[in-house]
């Protein structure tokens, strides 16, 4: 799941997304559909909200996670910083941030997987000591951009 990293960071693979600075990592196979789950969410709430609230990349493929105090920052590698693969189309440069507060895991799961009623307190697993929960999702669910949001900043 991950690799130590230079300066205590961890290097995890996966997608890594946020909003009002909070960020979901989002992990699963290769075209398990993190990448195009990122896509769709940057393109549903970025740019038409205040600065603050706009969705953004902060990294894609690989993430870099470092603690800091009792959160998880999370920020992409320097070599691909603000850059999205887009399956038909390539890689390309997307609205992105430095970093954010890793506050969530979502598993791409197959709709079959997604629970109905998630269990309370959601599962967590820990990054560096601390515990981040962690939230089965479709990914190709037409709902799954508002899902993620409603899940981030608890409003759709």
């Amino acid at each position: 799941m991950a690799a130590e990293a230079s300066s205590g960071d961890l290097l995890i693979h996966g997608t890594c997304i946020a909003i009002s600075g909070r960020a979901a990592l989002l992990r699963g196979a290769p075209g398990s559909g993190k990448s195009d789950l990122a896509l769709r969410f940057i393109s549903a709430f970025g740019g038409t909200q205040r600065p603050s609230d706009t969705a953004v990349l902060i990294s894609d493929d690989q993430v870099l996670v470092t603690r800091q105090g009792d959160v998880v920052a999370a920020r992409a590698p320097d070599t691909i910083s603000g850059l999205l693969e887009v399956r038909g189309i390539g890689i390309t440069d997307v609205a992105h941030d430095k970093h954010a507060m890793l506050v969530l895991i979502v598993d791409m799961v197959k709709p079959s997987e997604v629970p109905r009623l998630p269990p309370e307190p959601l599962p967590s697993v820990k990054i560096l000591g601390i515990p981040v929960p962690i939230l089965k999702l479709d990914p190709f669910e037409q709902s799954c951009p508002v899902k993620l949001k409603l899940a981030l900043t608890g409003s759709p």
